[in-house]
């Protein structure tokens, strides 16, 4: 298997992408959300600068994808964004995760974003492992802060500020 190839978010993957984010979302772990929203708004709430798809190096499909959206609207924030990050459960394992989020901090940081944020909930382990060795730190959890399926839940609040920008 070849590596991933990361490319520019298009409107043509937007099938494969929102494919992709309901199987996170059904899997329970890793969004609040219960619903994948259709193109037109999630295209509308996303950066359209730094949205990137994992493509099969071998000529398949997408194998994930990372997405930001800003924090605020307020001047002072434009250098912070909030980030997702899906991967396929197919494609779990092969370093897609890795590669979205280096391309993410590559995009960002040309652009002077100084901190990218994100919130996990605790259970998915394998994103809080994947967030550490990409540079991100805990900055704090969130206790009890929805509901989720009936169930109050948790949220571990990460950050990852660029050593090269600010």
């Amino acid at each position: 298997m070849n590596a991933p190839r990361v490319i520019p978010m298009s409107t043509a993957h937007a099938p494969d992408v929102l494919a992709i984010y309901q199987a996170g979302i059904d899997e329970g772990d890793a969004t609040f959300e219960t619903a994948a929203p259709d193109w037109a708004a999630f295209d509308a709430a996303r950066l359209p600068a730094h949205r990137r798809v994992a493509l099969d190096g071998d000529g398949g499909g997408v194998l994930g994808w990372v997405a930001v959206s800003p924090v605020s609207g307020r001047h002072a924030y434009a250098g912070v964004v909030e980030h997702s990050v899906y991967v396929d459960p197919r494609a779990r394992g092969r370093g897609v995760g890795a590669a979205l989020l280096d391309a993410l901090v590559a995009s960002t940081e040309a652009a002077g974003v100084w901190t990218i944020q994100s919130g996990i909930f605790p259970e998915n382990t394998a994103s809080l492992r994947l967030h550490d060795r990409a540079g991100f730190r805990v900055i704090g959890t969130r206790e009890r802060i929805a509901r989720h399926r009936g169930v109050w839940r948790d949220v571990v609040l990460l950050e990852r500020r660029s050593p090269v920008v600010g």
